[in-house]
């Protein structure tokens, strides 16, 4: 058995230039821990596999194709693959949501 403490994790490399943690890698799920400060987003991007958005900490908002939604706490929002969307944080306080991707991508991200 492995535990993982997010907040220990290191940062990972994206295009999206904002803290992102790779938790859990399989042959079947991806795992990422986001930390977006106030005014930070990811940018519209692509993922070629279904993936759910969890909020941790904060509010939020995600925009799936054309849908805009706040994400709070405990909330879970369903992102289909191969639709463009992002997080944004609008608030004052950190946004932390942590991304599940599955299964596991096996080819990269698109950014727009």
């Amino acid at each position: 058995m492995k535990t993982i403490k997010a907040l220990e994790a290191a940062p990972a490399q994206t295009p999206h230039g904002v803290d992102v943690r790779k938790l859990l890698d399989t042959e079947h799920v991806q795992v990422m821990f986001i930390t977006l400060k106030p005014g930070e987003a990811l940018k519209r991007h692509i993922t070629p596999v279904d993936a759910f958005f969890f909020g941790l900490e904060g509010r939020g908002v995600a925009e799936v194709g054309d849908e805009r939604v706040e994400l709070g706490v405990n909330e879970l929002l369903h992102s289909p693959a191969r639709i463009p969307h992002r997080l944004l944080n609008e608030s004052d306080v950190p946004f932390r949501v942590l991304v599940v991707k599955t299964p596991r991508p096996t080819e990269g991200t698109k950014v727009l």
